[in-house]
């Protein structure tokens, strides 16, 4: 028994630090509008028992494929609607299928078991690896799905046994990031992964072929299948989604090529670690297998081009090009660790002290920072806030202890704890940032809606959130010009704009309009009016 644990421990530790950073605090932080689109959609699938002519609310909603959102609405019906916790679980889940993935491809490319466990470390605690981690969209399924077909095309490439098994298990994962977020992942990390592949180590085409062949008719087959269907079965819906999709990819969120030039700033606590990787005059004498090394930076850079080459751009998308950038940070810890007693010159000393100085200085720091900004907020947290403090202290003075010993590996896992610690302390308390008086959850203005017995229609587009936290469709009041197709009801509830009063007074003239309530799905103040509508009842005068 103990022989066996010691055989998975790498892996248990990793399941370990990714449970403590992703279910830490996860039902603390906001719904976003991306989550409310996957959260709602998959609550009406249960609700409707149509798990493929997805909706959001009672709209069709085919931009996105369903998987993500067939998970959610798994975890939703076993373990309720009302609980972030349940409708996160998928996500992190994922998440921590990636980083597993990671380590086993990093022991596959070459690493030691030690250094991939390392590799993996710094993937989980890359900023928005961690943050994407905890954030119930598509993004972390697609790029989950597509490394675990690059770990089995890994095994494919270098070995001539389990192949038709291997070319099956890459289609069947192809496939799954497919359903995830279409071809996305297949651009951003597969695509990159084959043409650095290609350069360092050459595809064998010649025997491989046919297992090739293989991989991209199972997984064509199963990613287009959510596709198809939809195109024959809701064919007018379909064509008017896609045609908005392919529209935006040319005017929406555009930025300039090199908006992407600082991507390794995403990386967060290995920002300059991975800067420093990605120099590969400096790096390429100092690493302990350089093909492998040529293949990580080309991997990084490819899928950063390819990334910049698309108009529509923005931070999240940088998902995909942080994984192979884990890797590459990697060469340049493990350098460290081999050399940072007594190996290093003058100036990679500094760097690295500079490096992890500013580690050591946020551990100082974030316990005053607190204390700033949560002001009387902080005696309710008074135990986890002096413990926390005491431990970063502790992990401080190791850090600063560790890089005047030259102990890299205690500067390295000290590090690393010390970022545990700040997630597990900081976000339990981050409920208190959000601090709006004004603060007015949609659940309410249908709690009135159930209390008058009437139901709630909308005036025009409504935000995700407001749909999400209301907890069912919201039909839109259809317009044609300046005439409003009003409701045959008596008496009906309408969640409207903030402006849109001179529209209630002429177009409901013959009815009397009385506002009950204004929704402010804001958790901090903001003049943004997006998430704020007012709630009225509409009754025909007599």
């Amino acid at each position: 028994m103990a022989n066996k644990i010691l055989k998975w421990k790498y892996a248990l530790a990793l399941i370990a630090v990714s449970g403590l950073l992703l279910f830490t605090g996860l039902d603390k932080i906001e719904v976003n509008i991306m989550e409310a689109r996957n959260f709602t959609t998959a609550r009406e699938m249960v609700q409707n028992k149509e798990y493929l002519l997805t909706t959001l609310n009672g709209e069709p909603r085919y931009q996105k494929p369903p998987l993500p959102t067939w998970l959610t609405a798994i975890s939703g019906k076993v373990f309720g609607f009302n609980s972030l916790y349940a409708l996160r679980l998928p996500v992190v889940l994922i998440t921590i299928l990636m980083v597993l993935t990671f380590f086993h491809l990093s022991k596959r490319i070459g690493f030691s078991p030690c250094s991939s466990f390392n590799n993996a470390l710094i993937l989980i605690t890359s900023f928005y690896i961690f943050w994407a981690g905890r954030d119930n969209q598509w993004d972390m399924y697609t790029h989950s799905f597509m490394l675990v077909s690059i770990y089995f095309l890994w095994e494919l490439f270098q070995q001539d046994k389990h192949e038709l098994l291997n070319s099956l298990l890459a289609g069947l994962f192809i496939g799954f990031s497919f359903l995830s977020k279409g071809p996305i992942s297949f651009y951003a990390l597969l695509l990159p992964f084959l043409i650095s592949y290609g350069i360092v180590y050459r595809i064998p085409l010649q025997r491989k072929i046919l297992y090739i062949l293989t991989t991209l008719l199972v997984g064509l087959t199963i990613g287009q299948s959510w596709y198809v269907f939809v195109r024959f079965s809701d064919p007018e819906s379909f064509r008017a989604i896609a045609s908005r999709e392919v529209s935006n990819w040319g005017t929406y969120e555009i930025k300039p090529f090199y908006y992407y030039w600082d991507f390794f700033l995403q990386s967060g606590l290995w920002a300059i670690p991975s800067l420093t990787a990605l120099v590969y005059p400096y790096l390429k004498k100092r690493v302990s297998d350089l093909k492998a090394y040529q293949f990580a930076i080309l991997w990084t850079i490819i899928s950063v081009i390819l990334l910049s080459l698309i108009p529509e751009k923005k931070v999240r998308y940088l998902v995909p090009a942080l994984i192979p950038l884990a890797l590459t940070t990697g060469f340049y810890i493990e350098y460290l660790m081999r050399h940072f007693n007594g190996g290093l010159n003058r100036i990679e000393k500094i760097l690295c002290i500079l490096s992890f100085g500013i580690i050591a200085f946020i551990g100082i720091v974030n316990p005053f920072a607190l204390l700033f900004l949560l002001k009387e907020g902080i005696k309710d947290y008074l135990f986890i806030y002096v413990s926390s403090s005491l431990l970063m202290c502790v992990f401080t003075f190791r850090i600063i202890k560790g890089l005047g010993n030259e102990n890299f590996q205690k500067v390295f896992y000290t590090s690393i704890a010390l970022f545990i610690l700040i997630v597990v302390s900081v976000l339990p308390m981050s409920g208190e940032f959000f601090n709006n008086s004004d603060y007015a959850p949609a659940s309410k203005a249908n709690a009135l809606s159930k209390q008058l017995s009437i139901k709630t229609y909308r005036l025009s587009d409504i935000a995700p959130e407001i749909v999400w936290d209301f907890g069912e469709p919201i039909p839109l009041i259809q317009q044609k010009k300046d005439t409003i197709n009003i409701s045959k009801e008596k008496q009906f509830g309408l969640i409207v704009n903030t402006g849109d009063s001179i529209i209630l007074k002429s177009q409901f003239y013959k009815y009397k309009i009385e506002r009950l309530y204004r929704i402010n799905m804001h958790y901090r103040k903001s003049k943004k009016t997006r998430l704020i509508k007012d709630f009225y009842l509409i009754t025909l005068k007599e």
